[in-house]
């Protein structure tokens, strides 16, 4: 091989020469690697682990630069320490709040914000948009042109937070480039620093996601992954729960209300997944599963990482049943 090349889709380096590793192509004329090339043309989808390590090494390199950094985050699906991310960047930062689209479109974009500037994280401005629907991607390029402090603008988030599709949107609304970023409902997509330059003021520099180990994507075949996506707006589902009932959503997990006055709960799922309420003492389904008990207090979330989340009214005592990788916690209620 001469000079090295990069896949325009996933930033690897590409190689011609070992079939199993990673940024192989069949000829180095080629744009793409194999893996983004099937993905694109056939869905299929190759899981690529990389360590985190890796990662935050990236993270740290992009700390040194005094350039304006996007934090992508998934609005569905909200990391349990936003602050993580920022401690590794001193730089001047927009939390992009992605995929409005999916939450209901009752719920006011100035509660959502309200809600994050409750947190007490150091940002720049926050901009709720979808990318998919492209809805405020001309507000949010404004917002870059404000407090950009050089033409490179770097891009981060966890994985599936949407930041391919964002960077894709945003090349197709204000570039004459062709070139697309690889997007898959998998982890670890982007495996590398890629260089988008949108025009000679812009340049956008796409970073592998951090891997969030806590998400249920991570431990489901293709066809659930498929369904726990949500694809468009949630209709969330309420149920009044007495104490001595259950709920199970698609044989994934299992909330058991153990202790508390009659209770409302409403969950915000995608659409797709199967609900059941039933009685705890005649089944025993998915209790083989490990246990997490709870001690609601008023309006609080019980939130099942990449899955969506329980929002209950009422103090009260939940066990939840799941796999022991998958991460739950509790938060104030977001909506």
């Amino acid at each position: 091989m001469s000079s090295k090349k990069y896949c325009i889709g996933c930033g690897v380096l590409l190689q011609d020469e070992n079939v199993l590793q990673e940024g192989y192509t069949t000829s180095m004329e080629n744009d793409i690697c194999q893996r983004c090339f099937r993905m694109k043309n056939y869905g299929e989808y190759q899981v690529v682990t990389k360590s985190n390590d890796e990662y935050l090494e990236i993270l740290k390199t992009v700390g040194q630069t005094k350039d304006l950094v996007l934090y992508i985050a998934d609005l569905f699906n909200l990391e349990k320490d936003m602050n993580e991310v920022r401690s590794y960047l001193p730089n001047k930062m927009i939390l992009v709040l992605n995929k409005r689209d999916v939450l209901p479109k009752s719920v006011k974009d100035e509660k959502l914000t309200e809600y994050i500037k409750s947190l007490g994280i150091p940002f720049e401005d926050i901009v709720i948009i979808s990318a998919n629907k492209n809805y405020n991607i001309d507000l949010l390029l404004r917002k870059i042109k404000f407090y950009q402090t050089s033409k490179n603008v770097y891009v981060v988030g966890h994985t599936n937070a949407g930041k391919s599709t964002l960077i894709n949107k945003l090349i197709k609304n204000y570039s004459d480039q062709t070139q697309e970023l690889t997007i898959s409902p998998l982890p670890s997509t982007t495996l590398n620093k890629i260089h988008i330059v949108l025009n000679e003021y812009l340049t956008l520099i796409d970073t592998p996601g951090l891997v969030d180990h806590g998400n249920i994507v991570n431990y489901v075949e293709t066809d659930i992954l498929k369904k726990i996506n949500p694809k468009k707006e949630i209709k969330p589902k309420t149920y009044q729960i007495k104490k001595g009932q259950c709920l199970i959503v698609q044989d994934l997990v299992r909330f058991d209300y153990v202790e508390g006055e009659k209770n409302s709960f409403t969950l915000y799922l995608s659409n797709d997944l199967k609900v059941e309420r039933l009685n705890l003492e005649k089944h025993d389904r998915l209790k083989e599963l490990s246990k997490t008990t709870y001690e609601m207090k008023y309006r609080e979330d019980l939130v099942v990482n990449g899955l969506g989340w329980v929002k209950v009214v009422d103090p009260g005592t939940i066990d939840v049943y799941i796999n022991k990788d998958v991460e739950t916690f509790v938060r104030k209620s977001l909506i």
